[in-house]
């Protein structure tokens, strides 16, 4: 099964940006380990953006580490380790 990369994570992101941002929080390698915060991304875009991943790519994500994933690093570990996961 395919692995959710960096850019794709940026892409889903994009589209539950808060609204009032003068600019986009644009993901790169840079931007890993900093908190969605301050990054522009509230409780309620990572809400979004976990539920189309589950959708998109098939998986349930664990509650709990969804909560705990607080930057875009310990996202896609979460993310992609469910999905390793699911093909064993």
């Amino acid at each position: 099964m395919a692995q959710l990369t960096l850019r794709e994570l940026g892409e889903i992101l994009l589209e539950f940006q808060f609204q009032d941002r003068d600019s986009p929080g644009v993901l790169d390698t840079g931007s890993l380990d900093v908190v969605f915060q301050d990054l522009g991304y509230d409780s309620l875009a990572l809400l979004q953006t976990t539920g189309r991943i589950q959708r998109e790519y098939g998986v349930e994500l664990d509650r709990d580490g969804v909560a705990s994933a607080e930057t875009p690093r310990a996202l896609l570990d979460l993310v992609n380790t469910t999905l390793t996961g699911a093909t064993a």
